[in-house]
């Protein structure tokens, strides 16, 4: 990949919900195996609840996404899903990074999410620590970690 220029930005579900959905649906689906059923829910939609973010390549197509549900005193990221060719670029510390800012600009103290245990290495990186024990999701081993802001 000759071009490795991205940008993220806060999406709208009503707006972005083919691109997001096609790229949660390439990662989560297709490469993890993970149930369609499970892959979508009603807290997408719901804007009082979530926020979603994308990265777009220098031609504005959408490369990864991620939410951040904001339903307690320490938001949740979740659906953080980047395709493999973008992978290893810096686009998920970049989501990371954005919904981090955002949650402390908007009064939050710590961000949180559910690792898949194969990937908290990474998260290792980004300041997140794990917090408890080993549980199932969608079929895959996750760890909950949590980066205070």
């Amino acid at each position: 990949m000759e071009n490795t220029t991205y940008s993220i930005s806060l999406a709208e579900w009503h707006v972005d919900y083919a691109a997001l959905s096609q790229i949660r649906f390439t990662v989560f689906v297709r490469e993890q195996g993970v149930p369609p059923e499970l892959e979508l829910d009603e807290a997408d939609a719901n804007a009082a609840l979530v926020i979603h973010a994308v990265a777009r390549d220098a031609d504005g197509n959408a490369i990864a996404t991620a939410r951040m549900l904001l339903d307690s005193s320490a938001p949740r990221v979740g659906r953080m899903a980047v395709l493999r060719q973008w992978r290893g670029h810096g686009v998920g510390k970049a989501l990371l990074d954005f919904f981090c800012k955002y949650a402390k600009q908007h009064g939050y103290q710590m961000v949180r999410l559910n690792s898949q245990t194969h990937a908290t290495p990474f998260y290792y990186k980004q300041g997140f620590l794990s917090h408890g024990g080993e549980f199932i999701e969608a079929g895959i081993p996750h760890l909950e970690m949590r980066r205070n802001l």
